[in-house]
């Protein structure tokens, strides 16, 4: 049998004019109340799949000569007389369908014959193989499922148009098969990090989105308003300080995998909201944060993608444990060229820096030089997965003073593809110390720092009931997806992502 070709150029609506689009629709609006006079619903009930386009695909030997049942959209036509050849597309990918006249009947195929690309139908028939070897299903019966008003993009070029895109995701899931995998991935990827979690006894736990003191990060929050309690109220920016309570409580292993909100520019990496993983484990600290995190990421690289070599860009990130560990001080010593270890007091601090073209304000502290300085010269070189550790305590007011190190604390931040991917501390447990750091926060607030962390006197009464030492970690899992998709932006990886409002 001959495969049947028609050589109609498919619609193409990024290509014609407004006039033009709205006369395509006008056409199927036509052909809508064509079939609704033939008695057609042209949006139908309930249908039975029996399989999934994939599954007939790969189990041809098992499925040949036998009947199945499918459901899709109609992604390409081709056809002339009495018999038609369309490519059915699922959650799975796409199977080509076989309709005859002689089999579905004159007035069926009378119906088929009014079809369009974009319409969604179920279709009952035999698995076969045609002349040319392709795997197809020869319809018995189909049932119009959805009939579709608007025209897809063209069929061979997909939606290429960015904005678009990112405005359209239902059209782009429809004509991009590499998006939905893409989605399809990040779904696998979180089930594997929860399967991860839960096999080390963590528990997974919801915290309260809407908060009255925002706190947990140095970050600029959303503001809502509470009419009944005539509150304002803001957007959580983190998860900690709830998960923290939760420590003091008794629960030792816990994590949230859930939406926060950040009041800030949007770039390839930044969204105003994203998806963020936080666990907490009582009696551990940043060692075995580092374990889980090198661990946990590795496995499921295993798991969703079978290697733990990944493409990203032009480069290949390993992701098997161990990773490169080094503390600040080693890294911008190593591979930024300072020794701060023989650098005494800020002035100091603020003229090697200078020396190095690294910009810090005039009164920034030996800590921040040093933070500044690695930011600056050494986070641009660390393409392969590494844990930078011991970091200056004025950048991180939530975390454990390291003993005899004044002004240093027990956290590490992890990189990949030069960018950060974990966030972990041994947390601090003092209440009086965290009263202390929250004060200085507020004096930067008081001071024009709208990112500074505010008081928050019930953490500090959770913390007087004492908790116990614990390690704790945040990964943005947005940005982990798109080390392991290969997505260049934080929009690839967002079904919806936030977009301006665009004048229609």
């Amino acid at each position: 049998m001959e495969e049947i070709r028609d050589n109609t150029p498919p619609e193409s609506p990024e290509e014609q004019t407004p006039e033009e689009l709205n006369e395509l629709i006008r056409v199927r609006m036509e052909k809508l109340e064509q079939l609704r006079q033939l008695g057609v619903d042209p949006y139908g009930q309930r249908f039975e799949v029996t399989h999934k386009s994939s599954g007939i695909l790969e189990n041809f030997g098992e499925l040949e000569g036998k009947e199945v049942t499918v459901a899709g959209r109609i992604m390409a036509r081709r056809g002339h007389g009495k018999a038609s050849f369309a490519n059915l597309q699922d959650m799975e990918g796409q199977i080509q369908i076989y309709v005859r006249q002689d089999r579905v009947g004159e007035e069926a195929y009378d119906i088929f014959d009014k079809l369009d690309i974009g319409d969604i139908i179920g279709l009952t028939g035999e698995v076969f193989k045609t002349q040319k070897g392709e795997v197809s299903v020869k319809a018995a019966s189909f049932t119009l499922l959805s009939k579709s008003m608007r025209p897809l993009p063209e069929k061979f070029h997909g939606l290429k148009d960015v904005d678009t895109r990112y405005r359209q995701r239902y059209v782009d899931l429809i004509v991009n098969p590499e998006v939905r995998k893409t989605f399809i991935l990040r779904s696998r990827i979180i089930q594997a990090i929860r399967s991860y979690l839960e096999e080390r006894d963590f528990l997974e736990v919801e915290t309260p989105i809407l908060h009255t003191i925002a706190g947990g990060a140095a970050a600029r929050p959303f503001i809502t308003h509470h009419n009944a309690l005539d509150m304002d109220l803001y957007m959580r920016i983190a998860l900690e300080l709830h998960l923290k309570r939760l420590l003091v409580g008794g629960i030792d292993r816990v994590y949230e995998i859930g939406r926060v909100f950040r009041n800030e520019g949007l770039s390839t990496r930044h969204n105003p909201e994203f998806t963020l993983l936080e666990l907490y484990q009582a009696y551990g600290d940043l060692s075995d944060m580092m374990d889980i995190t090198e661990g946990m990421i590795s496995t499921v690289c295993r798991k969703v993608l079978g290697t733990t070599r990944v493409p990203y860009g032009e480069e290949e990130l390993e992701f098997a444990a161990p990773w490169p560990r080094y503390t600040m001080l080693e890294a911008v010593r190593d591979l930024g060229g300072l020794d701060f270890s023989a650098i005494s007091g800020d002035e100091a601090a603020r003229a090697a820096v200078k020396q190095k073209g690294v910009h810090v304000e005039e009164d920034a502290s030996w800590g921040i030089c040093l933070n500044e300085a690695f930011e600056e010269l050494v986070e641009p070189q660390l393409m392969q997965p590494t844990f930078i550790y011991d970091y200056p305590l004025e950048i991180s007011p939530l975390a454990k003073e390291i003993p005899g190190r004044p002004g240093m604390v027990f956290r590490f931040e992890a990189f990949a593809a030069r960018r950060e991917l974990a966030n972990a501390f041994s947390e601090l447990n003092d209440p009086q110390d965290q009263r202390e750091r929250f004060l200085g926060q507020v004096e930067a607030k008081a001071s024009g720092d709208e990112e500074a962390h505010p008081m928050d006197e019930d953490f500090i009464r959770a913390l007087e009931y004492g908790m116990p030492p614990a390690g704790g970690l945040g990964i943005g899992i947005d940005r982990l997806v798109m080390l392991l998709t290969n997505s260049a932006s934080i929009r690839d990886v967002l079904l919806y992502p936030t977009m301006k409002e665009k004048d229609e």
